[in-house]
């Protein structure tokens, strides 16, 4: 673990930013993010709501992302973070509770990787290679369908998302009739907006939905992932519901916006698109390099100082929320050769897409398997693949919590 310095007295000197969020190009983060890195690596953050006194810092660096991301001095519980951005809907007060018993994303430990060992096997590199057959299976059954659709389709809805759902509903073991309503109202929740009737809404049928799903386990396991949870007698039905509510939060908006805001920049970037064609064994790079270049976290990593520490200088108190800027972070000309260009020959080791540390991404290698092997065949079944809509007019996804893009009209030259 890295250990970052003991805290000291440092003077701030840079008036309070508010997160960054306007962009000038669709696949950059915002450029106030190259000077903040440039000039003030450790900036004063302007927070909305939230515990502790109000203070808060942006990190923009990628040697201090990765510090502060291995760091147990910086927390990850839920009750102790401020937001960075205003809440879905208009409150009085912010309030946020502790994580409830399996949601293990917003734990620290011992209780996070206590949860976290019952699902490292399924998500080893081994435990995902042996799921590339249904991968290969579920996206040959969407090209299909896009090779008989008339006219423009759109990518997201009709390849990127359906195949995200059923993979990942797949390993879990969601049955059909409930996997569009569970994805429909997590949709709602990714979003940075929604009402207090949604949010009951979307939490009530979630929860139901699961539930029921936990009590159809327990009575008949399988040999799926919620069902060998299931049959585990030390965990409780809520436990075994929240640890399911984690991964598929975490796991139907994240790759389905990677791989279609991937195809919209492979499609925009025509050279690299013509270097993966001809070099196939690219691939892997290419992945890569389209997480290091895009970072769809694109409000970065929230933590909490447990006390007092000093980072690059600047020190930052206990009870402070500090936010991790990835999407700089991965960008930094320290570490990465022209980091502002799209080059899948270059080296993108050590970028922090799927963040750092105990408590980085479980299902980064599920998420690589699906892109490894929809974005090569995607590709090799439509040659003549373009964009149906100029690049400007395409809807990005500046209003969710994953930044991506809402539609993508293509034309598959079929």
């Amino acid at each position: 673990m890295t250990q970052l310095p003991d805290a000291g007295p440092a003077p701030v000197a840079h008036p309070p930013v508010t997160l960054p969020s306007a962009r000038t190009c669709p696949f950059d983060p915002p450029p106030e993010y190259a000077e903040l890195r440039e000039t003030c690596p450790v900036a004063p953050l302007a927070l909305t709501v939230g515990p502790g006194d109000g203070a808060g810092w942006l990190v923009t660096g990628l040697a201090d992302v990765r510090a502060v991301l291995s760091d147990r001095r910086f927390s990850h519980r839920n009750e102790l973070i401020a937001l960075p951005i205003p809440p879905p809907f208009p409150m009085t007060d912010y309030d946020p509770p502790p994580a409830a018993p399996g949601a293990f994303i917003k734990m620290d430990q011992p209780d996070h990787s206590r949860y976290r060992r019952l699902l490292t096997r399924r998500f080893t590199m081994r435990g995902v290679a042996a799921l590339t057959p249904m991968i290969t299976r579920l996206t040959e059954e969407y090209l299909d369908a896009l090779a008989g659709a008339d006219g423009p389709v759109d990518l997201v809805s009709t390849f990127a998302e359906p195949l995200t759902v059923r993979v990942m509903c797949e390993m879990l073991g969601v049955p059909e009739p409930l996997r569009e309503p569970l994805a429909g109202h997590l949709a709602v929740l990714s979003r940075m907006h929604y009402t207090v009737e949604e949010l009951i809404e979307a939490c009530t049928v979630i929860a139901e939905a699961l539930q029921e799903l936990v009590a159809a386990k327990r009575a008949d396991p399988g040999t799926d992932l919620l069902g060998e949870l299931a049959a585990d007698d030390g965990l409780t039905d809520e436990e075994v519901v929240n640890i399911a509510w984690a991964l598929l939060g975490g796991g139907f908006d994240t790759t389905a916006n990677m791989l279609a805001l991937g195809t919209f920049a492979l499609l925009a970037h025509p050279d690299q698109l013509a270097l993966l064609r001809a070099r196939p064994e690219l691939a892997d790079n290419t992945v890569e390099q389209l997480l290091r270049y895009l970072t769809i976290s694109h409000l970065g990593a929230s933590r909490a100082a447990l006390e007092d520490v000093e980072l690059n200088g600047t020190r930052i108190k206990a009870g402070d929320t500090v936010v991790l800027a990835l999407s700089a972070a991965n960008r930094d000309p320290g570490h990465f050769d022209a980091p502002d260009r799209l080059d899948i020959t270059a080296e993108a080791q050590g970028h922090v897409a799927f963040g750092h540390g105990e408590h980085q991404c479980i299902g980064q290698n599920l998420a690589r398997a699906t892109l490894r092997t929809a974005l090569p065949m995607l590709f090799d079944r439509f040659p003549a693949l373009r964009l149906a809509t100029p690049a400007e007019e395409v809807p990005l996804r500046s209003d969710m919590l994953h930044y991506g893009v809402h539609e993508l009209l293509v034309d598959t030259g079929a």
